[in-house]
Formats: structure tokens, C-alpha cells, sequence
């Protein structure tokens, strides 16, 4: 073991066991792995490249049947296609305990089914009829692409109105909003976006 202290204080503390270190500590962390006294710069498992870091450690699989895990550190050895197989074999794989998906967007816990789902046509990421729209599920694609707005035959006469005031909004410059630090605020527009009839 380390050893330690002062030579007025013999038991106190311990010395790093990390060979280019030997710091003395006060308040040493001993090793659960290899159980050797460290400091606090060198007491995880990479700083001192413990041997035993993973004693403690499980590894899990899932079955896609059930949605179950099943762990596979008390196996020896066997492979795990094995123990899914022994699994599927013993009885207690119900694939009606199957999770549902549901929906990726943060803190939404909807189920996505048949009826309630929709695929976003930009991103291809299967989400809620709440989060179809990008913006709502800060769609990578959309962010990233200018806006544009198509202007199609009208269904209605508002809706005619609404598509041309769209289109309009979307080909402004800054210059026709008057954000210009050029200075002329009395120059006339260039050409009307909106032309009323």
C-alpha cells in the first residue's frame, strides 16, 4: 500500500500510488478495481489505467420481439444471438409487452401510431401530428434553406390575397425596408411587390 503521513503524523494521508505522481494526499480514493490508493487527479479507471475497470461493469441486449433486456454478463461466454435464442425458447417473450415508439421530440411522450404520426418531408424523421410542422421539431434541413413561397391557383379569394402577401414578404430586401445605412430615405422603391387591383 501507499504509505503516508508526516513524521509528526505518521497515519495521516497516503501516497498516490500512480507511479510518476506519489503525491500525499489527505483524503486518498482507494481503487474498487485494483484497490490501490490514488489521488484525485489519478482516481478514475482511465488516469491510472486500471486493469480491472470493468469488475463492476454489465452489458445488456435487447430482445426486438419484447423489448426486453436481458443481461448478458452472467453468461460465460456465450454469444449473444445464443442467448436471445434460449430467451425466445423459455416462454416469457410476450410480443405484446412490445414499447411502443414514440415521438423524438424532447420532453414528447406520444405514441407514434398509424393514425397519429406523420414523416416530415425534409428531415424524414417520423414524429407526432403535434410536431409536423419543422419548426416544431427544429428540423436540421429547414433551418439551414432560404425561404421561399410557391404561389399556386387560388382556392379562395383569401386565400389569394394571403399567398401574394406571402410571396411578398419573402422577396423584400432590406433596402425596400429602409434598413439601408446608405442614407437616401426619400429614394422611391424599385417596383412594387404587391401590385393592388
Amino acid at each position: 500500500m501507499g504509505g503516508g503521513g508526516t513524521e509528526a503524523f505518521p497515519d495521516l494521508g497516503k501516497h498516490c500510488q500512480q507511479p510518476d505522481c506519489k503525491q500525499l494526499d489527505f483524503l486518498p480514493f482507494t481503487c474498487e478495481g485494483c484497490k490501490q490508493v490514488f489521488c484525485l487527479e489519478h482516481r478514475s479507471y482511465m488516469s491510472h489505467s486500471c486493469p480491472k475497470s470493468d469488475h463492476n461493469s454489465r452489458k445488456v441486449i435487447i430482445c426486438e420481439t419484447c423489448s426486453i433486456s436481458i443481461e448478458t454478463t452472467g453468461h460465460g461466454g456465450q454469444d449473444e444471438e445464443a442467448i436471445l435464442k434460449k430467451h425466445q425458447n423459455s416462454g416469457t417473450c410476450d410480443p405484446q409487452n412490445k414499447k411502443k415508439p414514440i415521438c423524438p421530440v424532447k420532453r414528447c411522450k406520444e405514441v407514434l401510431t398509424f393514425s397519429n404520426s406523420s414523416t416530415c418531408k425534409t428531415c424524414h424523421i417520423k414524429v407526432c401530428l403535434k410536431h409536423r410542422f419543422p419548426a416544431d421539431h427544429a428540423c436540421g434541413r429547414a433551418a439551414s434553406s432560404p425561404v421561399s413561397v410557391s404561389v399556386t391557383a387560388p382556392a379562395s379569394a383569401s386565400g389569394w390575397w394571403n399567398n401574394k402577401f406571402l410571396a411578398a414578404f419573402a422577396s423584400r430586401t432590406e433596402q425596400e425596408c429602409g434598413k439601408s445605412g446608405g442614407g437616401s430615405s426619400a429614394s422611391a422603391p424599385r417596383n412594387p411587390s404587391v401590385k393592388a387591383y
